[in-house]
C-alpha cells in the first residue's frame, strides 16, 4: 500500500503556526472580527472525532512472551482496529498474517488532524502550505487504499480551484465505498469559495453531514433520484446556498431529524417542509424568512443572533407544527411573527387561528428600553397559551425610545399562559430599568402557578447598582408569596 508518511518536521513556509489562540487556528490577520466570530462558533461545535491519538496504552508483562491478543476472536480484533486512528490501524496489517485482513474489514475512521506533524495534533495549519498539502495527500491515499465505508472528519485542508480533481475523486470514493459520517470544512476564507461536487448527493449511506465554508452544489442540475435516504443530521456552517437548495435537501431527506444552519453567507428564506424533522436551528445567519410550512414532527425551533444597531427584520411563520414544544429566541420588534394567516401585531387578540398551544417553553430577546418591542411582548405571549417555562433575555438599549405609559402592564388584558400555566421564569441580563421591573412585577402578581423565578443581573454593574437591584427584587417577594 502506498501511503504518504506523516510529516516528521515542524511545519515550515506559509503554514507556520504556533499554539492556537482560537479553535479554527486560522491566521488572525487574515480575518475580520466578524469572520473570526463566525468561524470560532462553527469550529467550537464540530463533533469530537470518533477516535483519538491521545489514548494511553500499556503492555502487561508476560514471562513466556505469548501473543494472547492474536488469540482473540476476529470480532473482538475488528473492534480493536475500528477504534484506532487510521494510521495506526493500517500498521496492524504488518503484525502477522492473522491481522493482515482485519483493517480492510472494518469501517475506517479518517480524521485528518491525526496526520499533522508530531506535537501539532489538533493544531490546524494557519495558512495553506506544505503541511496542509501533506495532510491532503495522506487523505487521498487512505481513501484509495481502504475499501470503506468511512467515518471522515476533514477540517485541515486548504482546497481551491486547482483541487477540483482531488475533490471530485474524494466524493467519487465516498459514493462508491460508502460514508456514514462526513464532517467536511474547507480552510480558505473568504467565501464564496469552492463549490462542492454534485456527487455529494450520490452518498446514499450518509447519516450525519457537517459542511463548513463551502458553496453548496447546484441542485437544479442533479439527476432524478439523487438524495439522502439515510441522512438524519445536517449541519451547514458558513456555507453559501440558495433557498431552492435547502428546499431540495429537505425534500430528498425523508428521515432527516436535525437541521442546523450557522453563519449563512447568503440571504436565506428557509421554508421547512419535511415529515421527520424534529429540530431546526438557525444561528448568526442572514434570514429573510423562516417558514414552518409542514413539519408534523418538529419539536424544537431555535434562533440565536447577536443584536446590532442596524438589523434586518426576519419573518417567522408557523404553519403546521403540531408537536412544537420549544421556540426561541423570538425577538419582538425584529421578528415579524405570523401564525397561520395572522400577522401578530401589538394588540392582536388571541384566537384559535393565532395561537400555538403545543409550545411549552418560549424564549424571548428584547430591548426593554425600546417602546415598540415592549408593546409587542404581551401579543407574543398570547400566541402561546400553554407556556410553562419562559426565558427572557434583556438587551442593553443603545438608543432608548419614548417611555411606556405607567399603566401599560396594569391595563394589559389577561394573558392565558401567565395566569394559568407559567411555572418557571428565567430573566437574564437584567439591566435595572423601570420597564424590566414593571414586567417582573406583572409576572409576580399574575402568574398564579409560578414556582420559580430566576433573575441574572448583567455583568459589570457597580456594587451600588447591584444593591439597588437586589432591593427591588426583594420587594417582589410579597407578591410571589401571595400566589
Amino acid at each position: 500500500m502506498s501511503w504518504p508518511s506523516r510529516p516528521t518536521t515542524d511545519p515550515v513556509g506559509e503554514d507556520t503556526t504556533g499554539p492556537p489562540t482560537t479553535r479554527h487556528g486560522l491566521a488572525p490577520e487574515t480575518l475580520s472580527p466578524g469572520d473570526d466570530e463566525l468561524l470560532e462558533f462553527m469550529y467550537n461545535f464540530l463533533p469530537e472525532p470518533p477516535v483519538s491519538t491521545f489514548a494511553s496504552l500499556c503492555c502487561a508483562a508476560d514471562e513466556d512472551n505469548t501473543d494472547r491478543i492474536s488469540r482473540l476472536p476476529d470480532d473482538l480484533l475488528r473492534l480493536v482496529v475500528s477504534v484506532l486512528p487510521a494510521k495506526d490501524g493500517a500498521r496492524t496489517t504488518a503484525l502477522s498474517s492473522r491481522w493482515r485482513g482485519l483493517w480492510h474489514s472494518v469501517p475506517l475512521s479518517l480524521v485528518d488532524t491525526h496526520f499533522l506533524p508530531w506535537g501539532y495534533a489538533g493544531v490546524r495549519p494557519a495558512r495553506a502550505g506544505a503541511t496542509a498539502r501533506a495532510v491532503t495527500d495522506a487523505i487521498s491515499a487512505a481513501l484509495e487504499a481502504h475499501p470503506g465505508p468511512f467515518l471522515a472528519s476533514l477540517t485541515c485542508s486548504f482546497l481551491d480551484g486547482a483541487d477540483r480533481p482531488v475533490l471530485a475523486r474524494w466524493f467519487q470514493l465516498f459514493a462508491t465505498k460508502g460514508v456514514y459520517v462526513l464532517i467536511f470544512v474547507n480552510r480558505p476564507w473568504h467565501v464564496p469559495g469552492l463549490r462542492l461536487p454534485s456527487s455529494l448527493f450520490s452518498c446514499a449511506s450518509l447519516r450525519k453531514l457537517w459542511i463548513g465554508a463551502w458553496v453548496f452544489p447546484d441542485t437544479t442540475t442533479l439527476p432524478r433520484g439523487a438524495g439522502f435516504p439515510n441522512l438524519r443530521e445536517l449541519v451547514l456552517g458558513c456555507a453559501v446556498m440558495e433557498d431552492k437548495d435547502l428546499e431540495f435537501v429537505l425534500a430528498v431527506s425523508p428521515v432527516l431529524e436535525i437541521l442546523a444552519i450557522s453563519g449563512s453567507q447568503t440571504l436565506l428564506r428557509a421554508r421547512l417542509a419535511n415529515p421527520s424533522l424534529r429540530c431546526a436551528q438557525f444561528c448568526l445567519s442572514i434570514l429573510e424568512e423562516v417558514a414552518v410550512l409542514d413539519a408534523p414532527s418538529l419539536e424544537r425551533l431555535f434562533f440565536w443572533q447577536k443584536r446590532t444597531v442596524a438589523k434586518m427584520s426576519t419573518t417567522v411563520k408557523i404553519g403546521h407544527a403540531p408537536k412544537l414544544r420549544l421556540l426561541g429566541y423570538l425577538e419582538p420588534g425584529v421578528h415579524t411573527l405570523q401564525i397561520g394567516d395572522t400577522v401578530i401585531k401589538a394588540g392582536t387578540k388571541a384566537s384559535t387561528s393565532s395561537t400555538v398551544s403545543s409550545v411549552q417553553m418560549l424564549a424571548l430577546h428584547l430591548q426593554f428600553g425600546v417602546r415598540n418591542e415592549v408593546k409587542m411582548l404581551p401579543s407574543f405571549l398570547r400566541c402561546f397559551p400553554s407556556v410553562e417555562t419562559l426565558i427572557v433575555q434583556s438587551q442593553e438599549t443603545l438608543e432608548p425610545t419614548s417611555k411606556l405609559s405607567v399603566k401599560f402592564w396594569k391595563d394589559t388584558v389577561p394573558i392565558e399562559c401567565v395566569q394559568s400555566h407559567l411555572k418557571t421564569l428565567y430573566f437574564r441580563e437584567l439591566q435595572g430599568t423601570r420597564n424590566e421591573f414593571k414586567f417582573l412585577t406583572f409576572i409576580s402578581e399574575n402568574a398564579q402557578k409560578l414556582e420559580r423565578m430566576y433573575v441574572v443581573m448583567k455583568n459589570g454593574l457597580s456594587h451600588t447598582a447591584r444593591e439597588v437591584m437586589v432591593a427591588k427584587l426583594i420587594a417582589l417577594r410579597p407578591a410571589l408569596a401571595a400566589i
